[in-house]
């Protein structure tokens, strides 16, 4: 019987090690908010830069208002703050294209909201115990209240890169691909159980759980995600132009608002270039294609002879180690993420050569499973066995269906607070300004 593993690397029970974890995550998702809107513009802080994202404004103060509900008025039982800004700030009152239109606050008046709501948190914090209850148990709640602003930064990433003009954001380039390429273009995972999910991650969120069973039949998958000079090749056959590789929905997609390349991308003379936050530039064939959607990574598998895997392929692909039958955190192993390990956390503004990564690779030699891209699966996003809403149904419950496709691994864009080898990400397939690429997989 496979069984999961059990984490080495976060702090146990330890009251103080709690608390620096907790602070140090905090403080890190703060200091990259700040570093998302502080280069900007009060105009374009308060602008929509596309229907399909919030103003930025509204995520740095959404960011403050959740903070200010779980910790402080959840754990802490103290009044709001300011109880005529909270139905501003409910993802689920107003929808995106809605919320310029709405009284929020500005830039400054945000800024000083969120401090002061972090001010009383740290304080909190400090003399708090962290059990006793399911929402304090290891600290949960505020490593919680990290992920949800890391994701936020995430998305603000995202509107930067919707974003018009110059560019704004610096990040050094992660350079060639470290160590030797992969010694094949797909590996074997063997057939058998392992175990998915996690009930033992003290910060896994409800839908990563809990640890379940799984039985798979042997399967193929790339060692590497699909490149840019791959997915060109799908382009140069027609691959936007034959109906055969598209599901019915895609295939009217594309037709219907004229898609013939992914987000971002247009061709100049016999060049194709890219908009990369605010530089134009031709676009790297060796990098792993970014922004397409579902439809669009379906469809390029169906013309390579392949198909994407499912949510439980991936995760098998990336955490079971067959020599010992454990269910890793990481593909390589229990250890938190180092650069040696994945390109992730905003450290680069762009995915690294496909193949790189060796320090990264699971058991099997599958590669960059963690960071650079966020990953298609074939799976919709549906609850394990036993799955339990916690703390909140609109996190996960609400999502759940046929209409929402898996995504795995993270990207560049997501930070190794909000991302582990269970972490399950969805979007909606027609989803293409979200940091997303694919890996292709085949049956024996």
């Amino acid at each position: 019987m496979t069984t999961e593993t059990h984490p080495q690397t976060h702090p146990g029970t330890d009251p103080e090690r709690l608390r620096e974890r907790a602070v140090a995550a905090l403080t890190a998702a703060r200091a990259r908010t700040a570093a998302l809107t502080d280069p900007v513009s009060d105009r374009d802080l308060t602008a929509q830069h596309s229907p399909l994202m919030s103003p930025l404004v509204w995520d740095l103060a959404h960011i403050g208002n959740m903070e200010e509900l779980w910790l402080l008025r959840r754990v802490a039982g103290r009044p709001s703050m300011h109880p005529e800004i909270d139905p501003l700030y409910d993802a689920f009152e107003h929808p995106r294209a809605e919320r310029p239109k709405l009284p929020l606050l500005g830039p400054e008046a945000a800024r000083r909201y969120t401090a002061e709501v972090r001010g009383r948190v740290f304080d909190l914090l400090e003399r708090t115990p962290l059990e006793g209850t399911a929402l304090l148990d290891q600290g949960y709640v505020f490593g919680m209240i990290a992920q949800h602003e890391q994701q936020h930064d995430e998305t603000m990433l995202i509107t930067h890169q919707l974003r018009h003009g110059g560019p704004v954001l610096t990040a050094p380039d992660p350079g060639p691909a470290q160590g030797p390429p992969p010694e094949a273009a797909e590996v074997l995972v063997p057939a058998g159980p392992f175990t998915m999910g996690t009930s033992t991650e003290p910060w896994a969120l409800d839908n990563e759980r809990p640890a379940h069973v799984r039985d798979l039949a042997a399967f193929w998958i790339d060692t590497a995600p699909v490149t840019n000079a791959a997915y060109q090749a799908f382009m140069a056959d027609g691959g936007y132009h034959d109906p055969r590789w598209w599901a019915a929905e895609g295939w009217e997609q594309i037709r219907t608002h004229g898609i013939e390349a992914p987000l971002f991308w247009h061709r100049e003379a016999r060049q194709w270039l890219r908009r990369r936050f605010g530089v134009i530039e031709p676009v790297p064939g060796e990098e792993s294609v970014l922004h397409v959607s579902w439809y669009e990574a379906d469809a390029y598998a169906r013309w390579a002879g392949r198909r994407l895997p499912t949510e439980a392929e991936w995760e098998k692909a990336a955490r079971h180690d067959p020599a010992t039958g454990r269910s890793r955190r990481y593909p390589w192993g229990d250890a938190d993420p180092t650069p040696a390990h994945a390109n992730l956390g905003q450290r680069h503004l762009r995915p690294s050569p496909a193949g790189g990564y060796p320090a990264g690779a699971s058991p099997l030699g599958v590669r960059q499973l963690i960071g650079d891209v966020w990953e298609w699966t074939s799976s919709d996003f549906l609850p394990y066995p036993g799955f339990r809403a916690f703390p909140y149904e609109e996190y996960s419950q609400v999502f759940f269906g046929p209409e929402h496709k898996v995504l795995r691994g993270g990207s560049f864009a997501v930070d190794p607070v909000a991302c582990r080898g269970t972490f399950r990400n969805w979007d909606l397939p027609v989803r293409r300004q979200i940091f997303s690429g694919f890996r292709t997989a085949r049956s024996l």
